[in-house]
């Protein structure tokens, strides 16, 4: 017989990324924005709303999957302290 893997109920990593990925990528709009509105000291010009918001889309993807990772790394590290 086949063993089963182990299926302890904890989440894959990327449905953990999955939901945080509206977190991530609000995040990185809102970061974006500010960022940009501060580089106009050094003459950039700023992002405009609509820009931001799809550079936080295009960004929190990436940023999702990281935060995914540690937080299913901090949920084995709780389950495995139990």
């Amino acid at each position: 017989m086949a063993e089963q893997p182990e299926t302890s109920g904890r989440w894959p990593v990327w449905a953990v990324a999955l939901v945080l990925y509206p977190l991530a990528a609000g995040a990185a709009a809102v970061n974006l924005f500010f960022l940009f509105l501060v580089l106009q000291a050094v003459g950039l010009r700023a992002l405009t709303p609509i820009e931001s918001i799809v550079g936080g889309i295009i960004l929190g993807i990436p940023f999702a999957w990281i935060s995914g990772k540690w937080m299913h790394g901090l949920i084995k590290q709780a389950e495995e302290d139990a």
